[in-house]
């Protein structure tokens, strides 16, 4: 889960209904359009009118559904996402949420062609957590698929004060896709590469000097706008003094509303811009009633305000606060509404700095602190957690602030949100933080979460210093054990995992669902220790607890664990029986749990992709795809890249399936499922295969046999690999002796165990190292055992993935077992004819089953591919960067199994693509 979305700072300003057109700057900007360039910057102090001129350019842009924007909507793009800033995005989490949202705000506006979860995938990076420029990649992808031009808009960006949101910034404008503008309006220059841009002609600036009114247009506003009847000269004055600041127009024009001498009030106007601005809102306020000046005073502590809101901060019955926002805006005294149902408004954002000025001036700091409070209490009231802490932060009640932190933490833990709430605990005093062992032990777990270990521990220390003081000190000691035997496995240390999951166990009180939590814990030490009997045990345990506690969530989350464990132990069927139960009651709980069930037809899809069955894993696949988009588990886009480098190996695709693999290994996020099968090792097996023998030895080399683990089984599997292949480069006797010598230990190991999914491998292996010897009866030996043990679970891809030698292999075994004339010869006779059938038939997928489709834009690519366009072409007729256009041809090319262009389009026609 995500925090939620506020509507309001997407919403687009709607245009005044009184303006002054301005023509000569909507066609600059217009300009900025035609010229294909990346940014437009609208840079200017407060009160220049940058949010308003956007606003009215928008509006052009969308008024026209017909003529020249239609016609020509790639140099003239009607569709807008807007995103206001405020102080509050300056988490670099927080602002690219919001940045998904505006993009998403497209789809929602019905775009043809933008699909409607655009963003997702990069969402759900996002609440894993995983590297900046990834998410960002990710959704430049999607925004490359949007066949339009639009504009992205972001409102107030000197707001932010965040080296890594300009950092991002940078590398979108660097990579952004030319169906993009950006537009920033801001009061100082954003710290982005502007003189490159300029230099390139990306750039489309606008400043002070560009925006302030000119003398016809300060006349059209004083006249028109403000309905006053001044004369020329007096326009001419005022214009002098103002030197066409528009806010300075607009406060002049409202201080004058009921002055009988116009001209003495211009000629006594002069001063530098900030006295002039105290003058005037002075004068605008001293013109208010009482009341409202009372009302402007007090609620302005508030960032957004609301009737209710506002009633609850006055706590004064002479004053309503529905009908005094309403008088605000008839008289347009610097407030904006922020929807549509005028609901909720916020003051102009120089009118809101003033009135807090003032407010210091007029109250005391703890009348203030009050009304802070009580925001604070009417935000709890209705669950907004971050108002609440912050104006308890306001008001410097710190205790106040530290028991909503405890308070709102479970709810933000649990929708992933830890990162954003120690951004608020860090504003707390350091002994008042020390002091509160459970906010001590809230913060441990959040850093738990983040992976943070040392800092982890450090708060479970300081909670441990105040047990005796605190009233739930009985509840805690068992929380703090658990976070330990967290950080424990996070580290790999799993004899500290079983002491302190043990501790838990004894400590937290009977039906506490952290019992059943630290019993799962020990369970995933059960696996790493190649326990798997009992890890699957220890996990069922956790699913049944889980169930009876009303945690059906969990309960089906981790039935992918358990499938997992299955899988590791060779029970295939079992496997798939566990993930479709699971499917099937999470279907009583509709789309609340989509975010977890990725994983589910992920594993679906693999393991009928291993049994042979293609059609249903491209269905499995295509589901997870479209689930993971939404996915809250942290480990979802490494276990897809993983997976899908195996579907790209599959294909014989080797250096797609590298490319995935190094992908995998940077978003790779400690968790406590066992990490068993490390990049590196999958990595030296497809260089194997590719022949690239030296690479695959530059990885042995930094592998030592210690003691035999289930952790390190795959790399020594691998290492033997690697040895055999030496034996048939190089006639090494010494590389095959140690090669089997490993592996009769590592098959004792397994037997021990009872993983017959290592031992299928490791039988495997076994066998064709014996071939590769020209000792054929131990190969047909080992051979008979692994196909016993693999046909009834449907083993298939396992074997047709070790290529030629597993073929002349089962040829030659298939001759003995015809000689064979009892049950079992037949069944296996059967078996083989089945996986010597596929050997013959792997190079072709018929298009139904493809695992990966071609997308909206690579269909698009391969279509005009067909008519004969060149990549140059290409490019230019869909706006997109060459480089960008030979990236889809490598991918039309691996999805379709092809090489060439003329293969492309042949296999596309017979697959009714084309």
């Amino acid at each position: 889960m995500s925090a939620p979305i506020l509507a309001t700072k997407l919403y687009i300003p709607s245009p005044r209904p009184k303006i002054v057109p301005r023509p000569r700057l909507i066609e600059q900007l217009n300009a900025g359009l035609a010229s294909r360039r990346k940014l437009t910057v609208i840079s200017a102090p407060a009160g220049f009118g940058k949010t308003t001129l956007i606003s009215e350019w928008i509006s052009e842009r969308v008024k026209d559904e017909g003529g020249r924007m239609k016609e020509e909507e790639n140099l003239y793009p009607s569709k807008v996402a807007w995103l206001s800033l405020d102080e509050g995005d300056n988490d670099s989490t927080y602002f690219l949420n919001y940045l998904i949202a505006a993009l998403q705000t497209l789809a929602l506006s019905e775009v043809e062609g933008i699909a409607p979860n655009i963003g997702a995938i990069a969402l759900s990076m996002l609440h894993a957590s995983q590297p900046t420029e990834s998410i960002l990649t990710a959704l430049l992808n999607e925004i490359t698929t949007i066949p339009n031009h639009f504009i992205f808009v972001l409102d107030d960006y000197h707001l932010l004060d965040s080296k890594a949101i300009d950092q991002a910034l940078n590398f979108l404008l660097e990579h952004m896709p030319p169906q993009m503008h950006l537009v920033i309006t801001t009061r100082e220059d954003p710290n982005l590469p502007l003189a490159r841009l300029r230099a390139r002609d990306q750039l489309t600036e606008l400043r002070a000097a560009d925006l302030r009114f000119t003398p016809a247009e300060v006349a059209d506003f004083l006249n028109r706008v403000m309905g006053l009847s001044l004369s020329t000269e007096n326009i001419s004055a005022l214009e002098a003094r103002t030197e066409g600041w528009i806010a300075g127009l607009q406060l002049a024009a409202l201080s004058m509303q009921g002055h009988a001498d116009t001209a003495g009030f211009i000629q006594s106007f002069t001063g530098a811009h900030h006295f002039v601005l105290d003058y005037l809102l002075e004068e605008v306020l001293h013109q208010q009633p009482e009341n409202v000046q009372a009302f402007l005073l007090r609620t302005s502590i508030l960032n957004r305000l609301c009737a209710p809101l506002c009633d609850a901060v006055l706590l004064d019955p002479a004053i309503s606060a529905q009908e005094t926002l309403e008088f605000l805006e008839r008289a347009n005294l610097f407030i904006v509404a922020l929807d549509n149902d005028r609901r909720w408004y916020r003051y102009h954002h120089l009118f809101g700095d003033l009135l807090r000025q003032r407010q210091g001036q007029n109250l005391t700091p703890a009348d203030i602190a009050t009304y802070h409070i009580r925001a604070s209490e009417w935000y709890e009231q209705n669950s907004d957690a971050s108002e609440s802490f912050q104006h308890a932060i306001a008001a410097k009640d710190f205790d106040r602030a530290a028991r909503l932190a405890e308070k709102f933490w479970l709810g933000m833990n649990q929708s992933f949100q830890s990162a954003l709430w120690l951004g608020w605990v860090k504003q707390l005093p350091e002994d008042l933080i020390r002091a509160r062992p459970v906010l001590c032990t809230q913060i441990a777990w959040a850093f738990m979460d983040a992976g943070d270990v040392d800092a982890s521990e450090a708060r479970l220390r300081d909670a441990e210093l105040r047990l005796e003081d605190s009233s739930v000190a009985d509840a805690l000691p068992a929380r703090i054990a658990f976070a330990r035997a967290y950080n424990a496995q996070t580290r790999r240390d799993f004899s500290s995992t079983v002491k302190f999951a043990e501790l838990a166990i004894k400590l937290a009180p009977e039906g506490d669902q952290l019992r059943a939590g630290a019993a799962a814990m020990l369970g995933g030490t059960y696996w790493a220790n190649g326990d798997l009997d009992a890890a699957c045990k220890s996990m069922s345990d956790w699913i049944e607890s889980s169930l009876k506690a009303g945690n059906f969530i969990f309960a089906i989350a981790s039935e992918s664990g358990k499938a997992d464990i299955l899988t590791a132990q060779g029970h295939l069927r079992e496997a798939v029986k566990t993930y479709e139960q699971s499917l099937q009651l999470a279907s009583t709980y509709g789309s609340e749990v989509n975010q977890i069930l990725s994983h589910h037809h992920l594993g679906l899809a693999m393991l009928h992709h291993e049994m042979g069955d293609d059609e249903s894993a491209a269905k499995y696949f295509h589901q997870s795809m479209e689930l993971g988009q939404q996915s809250t588990i942290v480990d979802w886009p490494y276990r897809k890249c993983v997976a899908q480098s195996r579907l790209k190996e599959s294909s014989g695709d080797f250096d797609s399936a590298l490319e995935l693999l190094d992908e995998a290994r940077r978003l790779y996020i400690s968790t406590p499922i066992p990490y068993t099968r490390p990049i590196e090792a999958l990595k030296a097996r497809i260089h194997l295969k590719q022949g690239h023998l030296s690479k695959a030895q530059d990885w042995a080399r930094g592998i030592s046999i210690d003691e035999l683990s289930y952790l390190r089984e795959f790399e020594y599997i691998t290492l033997s690999r690697v040895l055999i292949a030496e034996y048939q480069n190089n006639g090494e006797e010494r590389s095959m002796i140690s090669a089997l010598n490993l592996l009769d230990r590592l098959l004792q190991a397994a037997e021990v165990q009872k993983r017959m999914g290592s031992i299928l491998e490791i039988l495997i292996v076994q066998a064709l190292a014996y071939q590769a010897q020209g000792d054929t009866a131990r190969a047909f030996a080992s051979l008979e055992r692994v196909l016993t043990l693999a046909q009834p679970e449907g083993y298939f891809r396992t074997f047709i993935y070790e290529g030629e030698p597993m073929q002349s292999l089962l040829l030659a075994f298939r001759s003995t077992l015809k000689k064979q004339a009892h049950a079992q010869g037949n069944e296996l006779s059967a078996y083989v004819d089945k996986l010597l059938s596929a050997f013959a038939q792997s190079a072709e997928m018929p298009q139904s089953n493809l695992i990966e489709p071609l997308s909206q834009r690579e269909l698009e690519v391969l279509r005009l591919i067909a008519q004969g366009l060149s990549n140059d072409e290409i490019s230019q007729k869909l706006f997109l960067a060459l480089d960008t256009v030979k990236g889809h041809n490598r991918r039309i090319y691996s999805k379709l199994q092809v090489q060439r262009r003329t293969e492309a389009v042949i296999r596309a026609r017979d697959l009714g693509l084309l």
